[in-house]
């Protein structure tokens, strides 16, 4: 489960990175990561759709912040 964890939030990572090169400097890295292949691209996106959801599911079931105050 903790190895998951850091999968989901290694893929949300590069995919920020990514997106904030593509924001700032109008390079759209992850298309020239994937080679410009679009079945590439949609199914690393999908894959990080389904990270963020189990991060989520993660954080409320787990609750990782309850003893901090």
């Amino acid at each position: 489960m903790k190895f998951t964890c850091y999968l989901c939030v290694a893929n949300l990572t590069i995919l920020g990175i990514c997106a904030g090169v593509a924001a700032f400097s109008g390079f759209d890295l992850l298309s020239f990561l994937m080679f410009g292949n679009a079945t590439a691209i949609r199914v690393f996106e999908g894959i990080c759709a389904v990270s963020a959801l189990f991060c989520i599911y993660s954080l409320i079931i787990f609750k990782p912040f309850k003893g901090l105050k």
